[in-house]
């Protein structure tokens, strides 16, 4: 009897957990087209704001021109030709290329090409910004800055939240201690941005203490070995890192240590403490798993806030990522080099909030991932 219970129970198992997958997929799937359609219209909106006055349009004339007075010269360079002559076969040559780029055509049909090349991250060439390489070209100069960005702010990210979780746990079985009512009296000061602390820990760390440098990501000249090189990369990164975390630690505490209270005081967790449950089991299964949710939606709209103080962060450090990029574009007004950052970074909190949704989807049992009212 109990063979043919155990027979009947196992692919009512395997039945649900496929369900699960299945409906975790759609869910995802809904998830990744909607993002698609807030990327495409956050991206049509920036080259609609940015062509305000003819800026892209501008862009397009500018790099043609460049490109086809270099390739006269070229031609020509071995040939003697009048200056008038020279002069009208650029003109020709400009005519004939922004014909073909549909120069010639109504704005709001070439706003869709502008939307396609910018999705590519086809953007031309920057009019004074260069890549360490040397190059011109956008996308070189935003990709070589992109691995900075993402090491500065996946690693305090990663950091504040753990960080976080842990601190807020340990708080949460002290509550109405010393630590507690201080980490309490702390959490306005997350009102600061983040570049705020960075200036003090640049006077304290690298100005009084001298034990930490500036700014920049490696020294110069830097490092001859892997190894040396490595470990000077993370000398520079703890200061800015450091800013960014302290910016939002203690709200962070004080908030998902606020919800673990909540969860503790919850009838089912004092049916377990009654059982005589370990203290350990309740908090990993009936205080931490069921908060999670609410601490991840609590993750994501501080992580935004930590994405828009990356720009100023990053300048104040010298730090060379998209952040500093962005600002020294606005200072040089090269359009092409603005609307490719905010692309990226449109990308970046896209593929961010994909990821929290994941998480979120497989963490909360409850969320309804697709049809069925399971």
């Amino acid at each position: 009897m109990t063979s043919e219970l155990s027979e009947k129970e196992v692919p009512k198992v395997e039945s649900a957990t496929s369900s699960s997958i299945k409906r975790i997929a759609r869910f995802m799937g809904f998830r990744v087209i909607m993002l698609i359609v807030t990327i495409v219209v956050g991206v049509y909106a920036t080259i609609l704001i940015a062509n305000m006055g003819g800026y892209v349009d501008t862009i397009m004339r500018n790099n043609i021109r460049e490109t086809t007075i270099m390739e006269v010269a070229q031609l020509t360079a071995n040939k003697a030709i009048a200056p008038e002559a020279r002069q009208k076969m650029v003109q020709d040559m400009i005519n004939l290329e922004e014909k073909r780029l549909g120069l010639d055509t109504p704005f709001v049909i070439r706003s869709f090409k502008y939307l396609w090349n910018g999705l590519r991250l086809e953007l031309g060439r920057a009019q004074y910004m260069v890549s360490d390489s040397g190059s011109r070209t956008v996308r070189l100069i935003l990709l070589e800055r992109l691995p900075a960005t993402l090491l500065l702010m996946g690693s305090s990210q990663l950091i504040l939240f753990f960080v976080s979780v842990f601190l807020a746990l340990m708080l949460s079985r002290s509550y109405g201690s010393f630590w507690d009512k201080l980490v309490i009296a702390l959490s306005p000061t997350s009102a600061a941005p983040p570049w705020f602390y960075g200036i003090f820990f640049i006077l304290i760390f690298a100005a009084i203490l001298k034990v930490l440098p500036f700014g920049g990501m490696v020294d110069s000249p830097p490092p001859d070995t892997t190894i040396g090189y490595v470990l000077n990369v993370l000398k520079h990164l703890i200061l800015p890192a450091s800013s960014l975390i302290v910016a939002a630690l203690f709200f962070s505490i004080y908030n998902w240590r606020t919800f673990f209270l909540i969860y503790s005081s919850e009838d089912y967790v004092e049916m377990a403490k009654a059982k005589g449950l370990n203290a350990r089991d309740i908090e990993r299964r009936y205080i931490l798993r069921p908060t999670l949710p609410t601490i991840i939606t609590n993750f994501a709209l501080l992580l935004i806030g930590l994405w828009t103080g990356a720009t100023i962060t990053e300048t104040v450090f010298l730090w060379p990522g998209l952040g500093r990029t962005i600002f020294r574009a606005i200072g040089y007004y090269d359009t092409a080099v603005i609307v490719g950052s905010t692309i990226i970074y449109a990308y970046l909190l896209a593929f961010t909030v994909f990821l929290l949704d994941f998480v979120y989807a497989l963490v909360d049992p409850r969320v309804k991932v697709g049809g069925g009212n399971n």
